[in-house]
């Protein structure tokens, strides 16, 4: 059985997707949500659907071990970034080396980096006047938005869009596809 920790902070909508997504997965189980933000709406998602979550606490993430050791102490295989706004300390990527995918709602390269999440990315399309958005999916590494693509869908930016329809269009691309390109990656990384 593959453990999956999602690392979020805001609402939890895309975590709700892939805890829904796994539900009733022979060999994959969400079995933890963790989170930076005591208030963030993404522990109502954990207790409703009864995940253990782990509030994390700044110092010890970026200047202790990364909570390497708990993850590891809930045997923790695979980690999804959704939504999570602190950049990953090396030592939870060498610890988790290939196995830390996160979503960014832009295609990358374009509108990647520090700063560049939710309504910042979305304005920036926009004033940049773009045809067309969407989202990536990628591994983690020790930058901003920088690891290798796994995957991106488009939609079109039409001239009548604001910031705020454009999120709507790219929400819809995260839970058509997010849930299952981390079932793809896992099933990927189980058969090497």
């Amino acid at each position: 059985m593959q453990q999956i920790a999602i690392f979020a902070s805001g609402a939890g909508s895309n975590a709700a997707g892939i805890i829904d997504h796994f539900r009733h997965h022979a060999n994959v189980r969400v079995t933890l949500v963790v989170c930076n933000k005591p208030d963030a709406g993404v522990l109502g998602v954990a207790k409703r659907e009864a995940i253990p979550s782990l509030i994390i606490e700044k110092e010890q993430f970026f200047r202790g071990d990364a909570y390497v050791g708990e993850l590891r102490q809930k045997q923790i295989d695979f980690i999804a970034l959704a939504g999570f706004l602190w950049k990953i300390p090396v030592a939870l990527i060498r610890a988790y080396a290939g196995k830390i995918v996160n979503i960014h709602p832009a295609l990358l390269p374009k509108f990647g980096g520090k700063g560049m999440y939710g309504r910042f990315v979305h304005e920036a399309v926009i004033a940049a006047s773009e045809k067309e958005t969407g989202i990536t999916i990628h591994y983690v590494d020790e930058q901003y938005d920088h690891g290798a693509p796994i995957f991106q869908a488009k939609v079109i930016v039409e001239k009548e869009d604001t910031p705020e329809t454009v999120a709507k269009k790219v929400h819809l691309l995260e839970y058509e596809h997010f849930p299952r390109i981390i079932e793809e990656v896992i099933n990927l990384q189980n058969h090497r």
